[in-house]
């Protein structure tokens, strides 16, 4: 079995005041696969990772992760395997701490001390951030703060990694080392974002959401390239391809 493989199969979801939130969504990613999640505000992407990672169940079709539904009974074993990165990095850190925000899931995993510090210190030197380990996280720049919120995730030494809006208000310096650091992550990434150049850059594969609706899944420079597939699901060309156009 590969714990890397995400399947979701006709997975629908109401929100609490019912509106719904997606409408039969299927599709399968594969080991190692790196995807871009993209669509307007509303389209569904924020909802689609949760159903990913665990945070919600969907009301109808089933989410699978390798050869197991996402269910209850095996979440804790599910939550080994995926990441995520909320679109908000203070969601995620709450410690008095920078080392004690990323050595938290370790800690929760019952790993032995020593093997936790090590796991910290190598997710901090892998985004640049080792200086930062005894800072409180209410005391660092937002960029420095997403990257911490990476660290997290990576400590947890996950198969998938599952990422909201990770370059929301990155400056051009830590967009690129962003860009950088998520490319030497060689498991399957899962990207939902505004930032149709990132998706360009790390995805080979794009899925398109409009309305809780799957409405294109494919190459990322193919589906990019469609002017008119992005009028209709109210995107705008990278500015990449715009560039290389003029």
């Amino acid at each position: 079995m590969s714990h890397h493989i995400v399947e979701t199969i006709d997975v629908a979801y109401t929100y609490p005041d019912g509106t719904p939130g997606l409408k039969g969504v299927s599709f399968r990613i594969l080991h190692g696969e790196a995807v871009g999640l993209v669509g307007a505000n509303g389209a569904g992407k924020s909802t689609l990772l949760q159903h990913l990672s665990g945070c919600i169940f969907p009301g109808h079709g089933e989410v699978r992760i390798g050869d197991y539904p996402i269910t209850d009974k095996n979440l804790h074993d599910i939550r080994r395997r995926v990441g995520i990165m909320f679109r908000d990095p203070d969601d995620q850190l709450f410690m008095p701490r920078v080392f004690d925000d990323v050595a938290f899931g370790p800690l929760n995993l019952g790993l032995p001390k020593d093997i936790v510090e090590q796991r910290v210190a190598h997710a901090l030197n892998e985004v640049g951030i080792s200086h930062l380990a005894d800072r409180p996280p209410f005391k660092i720049s937002g960029g420095e703060k997403r990257a911490v919120a990476i660290a997290t995730v990576l400590a947890m030494k996950p198969d998938i990694l599952l990422m909201d809006e990770p370059s929301s208000g990155l400056d051009p310096k830590s967009r690129r080392q962003l860009i950088h650091l998520l490319s030497g992550f060689t498991h399957t990434k899962i990207i939902a974002t505004h930032d149709l150049d990132l998706v360009l850059d790390l995805c080979e594969r794009t899925i398109v959401l409009n309305h809780g609706r799957i409405t294109a899944d494919g190459p990322s420079l193919e589906i990019f390239n469609d002017q008119r597939l992005l009028e209709e699901n109210h995107l705008e060309k990278p500015l990449t391809l715009q560039i290389r156009r003029c």
